[in-house]
């Protein structure tokens, strides 16, 4: 309903409702291979200082006009938006930003995705859901219609379960899970017309588990090789991408060089990189990491991490535009390697009415713990 859309524009610190709109300063579902210029009409100050943090380093003087009237800021601002470029990259959500299933059916979360004005939608691997394994090639073929028929794509699909399950465990059941459920996803992704699956590879070691036994830095590398190589065949065959996730949090993959080897490594083009701007930041900087993986960045998440304080927990990802993310480097880096594929904006942070739910039932586990604040960050980051 309209109090549900309204929860999901709440992102004037996270992202804009003018940014939800077609032709915002951002991105565009216009394809072209450079940047246009495009004019745009009067707009409200709150929205134009928004605008400036992810605009040039110049657009930071914007900020500074807080004692000018809304007319004089937006008048002036204004026209400097008509040089502004446009990024050919496309606006996508995450499911777990909605209070699915238990206030929302799949149905509604779709459509008020695209009234909010994305452009795809990133589905969520679980195992009891519309999109489990429950659901079979018909249910699943369901799901695509339906997102044809509301008029959204699906941007690609991802999982938490690669945490309770992991390909690198030392325990070789929760391997074997893992690996079935791997494949499972595969041809869910095939079946719900998405090129794009977000892997987890390995896991040294995970914060959030801490009664899991820690693989070995080579055994893990070693296991998470021999995971993909299986799984790759059943992928090329189906056309979807295997597209690992740089995590940081996980002890695996920790420079982008690594992820180039990793990647490298198969010489296939369906092994390629989810590449997430958020779980790097603590120590490193995703505007330092998109131009050595390059055209390997086969699909984003957007999250944001601030770099202020001593707090290294979770607590550190914060709303977008609310930490310390240099966004104009990043979107230029994007532009400079010809990224022009999905934004996931990834959260699940409670800033949409009934969503504060969502930490409490991402792991089914009892191993699997949770925490509060900003959570949910961390089960397929």
């Amino acid at each position: 309903g309209a109090a549900d859309l309204q929860g999901l524009q709440q992102v004037g610190r996270v992202w804009p409702a003018s940014l939800l709109q077609s032709g915002h300063p951002l991105v565009s579902p216009t394809p072209s291979r450079s940047p246009t210029m495009q004019p745009h009409s009067a707009l409200k100050r709150r929205e134009l200082l928004t605008y400036a943090a992810f605009g040039s380093a110049a657009w930071a003087a914007v900020g500074q006009s807080g004692s000018a009237s809304e007319g004089d800021a937006s008048s002036g601002v204004a026209g400097e938006l008509a040089t502004r470029p446009v990024y050919n990259m496309k606006k996508s959500i995450n499911l777990w930003a909605f209070p699915y299933p238990d206030k929302m059916s799949l149905r509604q979360c779709m459509e008020l995705a695209k009234r909010a004005g994305f452009d795809g939608i990133e589905l969520n691997y679980d195992l009891e859901s519309d999109l489990s394994p429950q659901s079979g090639t018909a249910e699943l073929e369901a799901i695509r219609r339906m997102a044809e028929d509301i008029g959204i794509a699906i941007s690609g699909l991802c999982s938490f379960l690669f945490w309770p399950y992991p390909l690198t465990s030392n325990d070789p059941q929760e391997r074997a899970r893992g690996m079935e459920l791997a494949g499972l996803m595969t041809q869910a992704a095939h079946d719900l017309g998405t090129e794009n699956l977000l892997v987890v590879p390995g896991a040294v070691h995970m914060p959030w588990r801490p009664e899991h036994d820690p693989t070995p830095n080579d055994v893990c590398h070693a296991r998470a090789r021999a995971a993909i190589e299986k799984l790759l065949p059943q992928a090329e065959k189906l056309n979807v991408h295997l597209n690992m996730e740089n995590i940081f949090f996980n002890g695996f993959l920790m420079s982008p060089m690594e992820m180039v080897d990793f990647v490298d490594s198969f010489s296939s083009p369906y092994v390629q990189v989810h590449f997430d701007t958020g779980n790097i930041m603590e120590y490193q900087f995703p505007e330092h990491w998109i131009p050595i993986l390059g055209q390997r960045i086969k699909n984003v998440h957007l999250k944001e991490f601030t770099k202020k304080g001593t707090d290294h927990s979770l607590e550190a990802f914060r709303p977008l535009l609310d930490g310390s993310t240099n966004w104009p480097s990043v979107l230029a880096a994007f532009q400079q390697v010809g990224y022009e594929g999905y934004l996931t904006f990834e959260y699940s942070l409670p800033a949409f009415p009934g969503s504060a739910h969502l930490p409490n039932r991402r792991f089914s586990r009892p191993h699997a713990r949770t925490q509060t604040g900003i959570t949910g960050l961390f089960p397929a980051c």
